[in-house]
């Protein structure tokens, strides 16, 4: 029974799939991408970057936002895990995470302008409300002592009780979620914040290949020692330091603040009382043109992506499981997959739209390869702790098609599904590179100062986002896969 809804739901997705990659605009438009590619990678024999003293400010500026991100949202992180149970908090929180981080910075700079606030504000609001749901899931499998200590005093039973049966997954995915702020806080440079990102950014549009590769490197080293020097005993320091090192904080305006919300983002014909016709004809106008065209470019990379990072997934993971390689091959698969899952999606899509030109390919790959690294490092993890019998046979492909495929299936799919909601805030937000996607019209409609039109568009985004992640977990209650996975490892 668990084997057919596992066919079933995975013929139904292929097929979602492969209708997406008939739709999906994947050509090559440059025109030699292949002496381009030449140039790029070669480029790494010759590291070196114009002004050393820029890079090492770029360099700590992220590391300080990141940890103070990550200090803020913490806090109001778990205050708002306490009352996670409440629909409106739920919905709220569900609304908010649903808009992707540079989504966030774009409505910010409007607000606030090009500095340390709209940097922090942007990771701090979808990361509070990430951890909220998390931080509830988590302590809510940890409800071992049931009914007996609740009611009276709320906040006691957490502090007392389940916080501290739960502390280790808790500060687990505290210290995965502080890798993902590295990795938003270097992507926001690509809107003037002078992270790496930005450097990243400047130096590929000069040419500059040998500084982008030491960008990068220096970037998966800082992603690679995180152990080393955010734990426990620096974490306060880290969090003083940071507050003396970002002293700029400047630029909050009520009166900007007051604006937005009553002015900016106002449809236009609403606030110079057109009438209801024209209203209605603006509505239809960006819906027609706009709405449409980017939630169906929207969902068809997402789909397609999907189906391909399984698909990658399924091949990469025997090169990590010691079922299958040798111990060489392993260590080089794991760095491999460590650099992958390192870089940002948005670093990789500029990476391949630099390379490949302005279509949806640069996105697919990007999702693929990122998304497809974080499983297949899973899976390949799960298999290593699996136990085989003394008569399991020892050819690989009658081990892999008949033995170990059918027990990892289950946590394949949930991982999967997981990830599925990711995919979409993701293929969302690479709209700013230049795929049609919602992102596209978001950051056209920001560039043109039509702030009324920019919130509408998210909206759509974020109510787009929140139904795939319906059918996500309707999805994985249908095949019973949440069982399968720890709400902290994804």
């Amino acid at each position: 029974m668990f084997a057919s809804k596992n066919f079933r739901v995975s013929f139904t997705f292929i097929v979602i799939g492969l209708i997406s990659f008939y739709f999906a605009d994947l050509g090559v438009t440059t025109i030699d991408a292949t002496t381009l590619s030449q140039d790029f990678f070669f480029s790494i024999f010759s590291l070196e970057f114009h002004d050393y003293s820029l890079l090492l400010e770029a360099f700590l500026t992220t590391i300080t936002i990141a940890v103070l991100a990550i200090f803020f949202s913490i806090i109001f992180g778990a205050i708002l895990s306490l009352f996670f149970g409440s629909l409106l908090v739920r919905i709220s929180l569900a609304f908010t995470r649903a808009i992707h981080e540079l989504f966030w910075a774009l409505i910010f700079l409007q607000i606030f302008g090009l500095n340390t606030l709209t940097a922090l504000l942007a990771i701090v609001i979808p990361y509070s409300a990430t951890l909220a749901k998390v931080y509830a899931e988590i302590l809510e499998e940890h409800d071992s002592f049931g009914d007996l200590l609740r009611g009276r005093d709320r906040v006691s039973y957490f502090i007392y009780t389940k916080i501290p049966d739960a502390l280790p997954q808790l500060i687990s995915y505290t210290r995965y979620r502080f890798e993902c702020a590295l990795r938003s806080t270097a992507i926001l440079g690509f809107v003037g914040i002078t992270t790496l990102g930005y450097y990243l950014s400047s130096s590929f549009m000069q040419g500059l290949y040998h500084e982008v590769w030491l960008i990068l490197i220096l970037f998966y080293i800082l992603i690679a020692t995180i152990k080393f020097w955010f734990n426990k005993y620096t974490f306060i320091p880290l969090v003083i330091a940071s507050f003396f090192y970002l002293d700029d904080f400047s630029g909050f305006n009520l009166a900007n603040l007051k604006r937005f919300f009553t002015e900016d983002i106002i449809p236009y014909p609403i606030k110079n009382d057109l009438g209801l016709e024209s209203t209605l004809s603006w509505f239809d106008t960006i819906f027609t043109n706009e709405v449409l065209v980017g939630a169906t470019n929207t969902l068809v990379l997402t789909q397609l992506s999907l189906l391909l990072t399984a698909l990658l997934t399924l091949m990469l993971f025997p090169l990590v499981s010691s079922k299958f390689t040798n111990k060489p091959t392993r260590i080089s698969a794991h760095i491999f997959l460590v650099i992958l899952r390192s870089t940002p999606e948005y670093i990789l899509a500029y990476i391949f739209l630099q390379l490949f030109g302005p279509s949806m390919l640069p996105a697919v790959l990007a999702l693929m390869l990122h998304n497809g690294s974080i499983i297949s490092h899973l899976i390949g993890h799960n298999t290593d702790v699996m136990k085989l019998g003394i008569d399991t046979t020892k050819k690989k492909g009658e081990l892999y098609f008949y033995e170990v495929l059918p027990r990892v299936y289950g946590q394949f799919l949930a991982f999967l599904f997981y990830r599925w909601e990711i995919i979409m805030r993701e293929s969302a937000i690479l709209g700013v590179l230049g795929i049609t996607t919602l992102g596209f019209y978001i950051d056209s409609a920001i560039e043109d100062f039509r702030l009324d039109k920019m919130f509408l568009l998210l909206l759509v985004t974020a109510f787009l986002n929140i139904f795939v992640d319906v059918i996500s977990k309707k999805t994985r209650e249908y095949l019973k896969a949440d069982k399968e996975i720890s709400p902290c490892r994804v």
